[in-house]
């Protein structure tokens, strides 16, 4: 029974043709792809080990990632509007999110941003930089992108989200505020059937402010380009998600008393880091569904094939390298871990057990906006064949475990050495510029 309905969901899944179903069966058989992948990726553990990972980078950078925020909001006087914020987020604790805010809060304002010094301003910002290199390292992990923004760019782009962010929230806020309030609406609400359509309005900007928020997180943190198409696809799923695990959690925390019983003043701790946990968890699902939307290719059971022979590993770095050295040599448009994996049909995760070995042994180097386009690091009359063989085989190669720490017999070394010299031998004086 169990073989009959996995024979019907993969004919139903990977044998329906897109391009000859109808627009909604299409569209119906695409989500329960994503779908799929996505409950993959759940079911490997990654996304929950990174979600936990964050927790405990959250709880550290929290206050010194809200302090330099208030000192933003506290330069425009609307330091105030810091607490409702947070408040709103953790809606779904109900009356201990309310507590829990305003510790925070407190804890904010004791940690005077003037006076820190500066060692402790540089400090401070260390250490909410480090939380936002986190969260890129979570999504580029999701994206099985292997390479993240330099240094520059990292500081750069993680200072303007950083001082930028307070500024935008509180721009909204403003703007919803003068809307509630406007006399103008006031006048059209009292009218039908405008009242009920405010009313919808009203209801339903909550799930639109934090689609709008999903939506910036995806299209701006991975170190990819990402299509707008598919971080709001995304977006909205996390939003769903999102409320209605709030909803949940909000019926968990009514009946959460055998917690408080137990913990005494750890329960609201323990229930603080369990939502913090469940956050991230729908935010990283979210972005797997953004990634599975714009890579649909990636979704099926082939693409997460992910361990390599030998023979595979070395023959793989070959066609990577020809690849990138005929693009440069000849002018054309260099290659980006997506166009190489579709290029290759081998998937992105097969790739970055590669990639790294061929960077670190300097065959190759990064280049473009987000580093995310390749060319060769040196002259291809450089890159010996055999330079390009001994990265592939000694990919993942632990330092702390080489083959010359194996204690073998003599015979057994001789044997490898052999094999080895007869391997240089056969690619003797080739180089990178003979394969294209």
């Amino acid at each position: 029974m169990f073989n009959e309905l996995q024979e019907l969901l993969d004919q139903l899944l990977w044998k329906t043709q897109l391009k000859k179903a109808g627009r909604l069966q299409a569209f119906l058989i695409q989500a329960l792809r994503i779908a799929y992948g996505t409950i993959q990726d759940l079911k490997s553990g990654m996304p929950s080990l990174r979600s936990m990972s964050l927790v405990y980078t959250t709880l550290l950078s929290i206050v010194p990632l809200l302090a330099v925020s208030f000192s933003v909001l506290k330069g425009f006087g609307a330091h105030n509007a810091l607490e409702p914020m947070l408040i709103g987020l953790l809606e779904p604790l109900g009356e201990k999110g309310v507590q829990i805010s305003q510790q925070i809060i407190a804890f904010v304002d004791n940690m005077k941003v003037g006076v820190l010094g500066s060692i402790g301003l540089l400090l401070l910002i260390f250490t909410v930089l480090s939380l936002v290199k986190k969260i890129e390292n979570a999504f580029n992990a999701t994206w099985n992108i292997p390479v993240t923004r330099n240094i520059i760019q990292r500081f750069s782009n993680y200072l303007s989200v950083i001082l930028i962010g307070p500024l935008l929230l509180f721009t909204s806020a403003g703007l919803t505020a003068s809307f509630n309030s406007s006399t103008v609406v006031d006048k059209i609400s009292s009218m039908e059937p405008f009242g009920t359509i405010f009313v919808f309005l009203g209801e339903g900007m909550p799930y639109l402010l934090t689609a709008i928020s999903f939506t910036l997180i995806y299209l701006l943190i991975p170190n990819t380009r990402v299509k707008f198409k598919s971080a709001l696809y995304g977006a909205v799923w996390a939003t769903i998600l999102w409320k209605m695990s709030g909803a949940l959690f909000t019926m968990f925390i009514v009946n959460s008393t055998n917690y408080t019983a137990i913990y005494s003043s750890f329960a609201i701790l323990i229930i603080f880091m369990i939502w913090i946990y469940m956050s991230w968890l729908i935010i990283l699902t979210g972005a797997s569904i953004s990634y599975y939307y714009q890579n649909p290719d990636r979704i099926s059971n082939k693409s997460k094939i992910i361990r390599l022979s030998s023979r595979l590993r070395e023959k793989l770095a070959l066609t990577i390298m020809q690849l990138i050295a005929h693009s440069f040599h000849h002018n054309k448009p260099s290659w980006t871990i997506q166009t190489l994996s579709q290029n290759s049909g081998i998937s992105e995760q097969a790739l970055m057990i590669l990639m790294p070995a061929l960077l670190s042994s300097n065959l190759i180097t990064t280049t473009g906006k987000n580093n995310d386009h390749f060319l060769p690091s040196q002259s291809l009359e450089k890159i010996t064949l055999e330079m390009i063989i001994n990265a592939a085989r000694n990919a993942e190669e632990s330092p702390n475990l080489r083959p010359d720490d194996v204690d073998s017999a003599q015979p057994v070394n001789d044997t490898v050495s052999r094999v080895d010299n007869a391997i240089a031998e056969a690619i003797k004086g080739k180089t990178l510029k003979d394969l294209i």
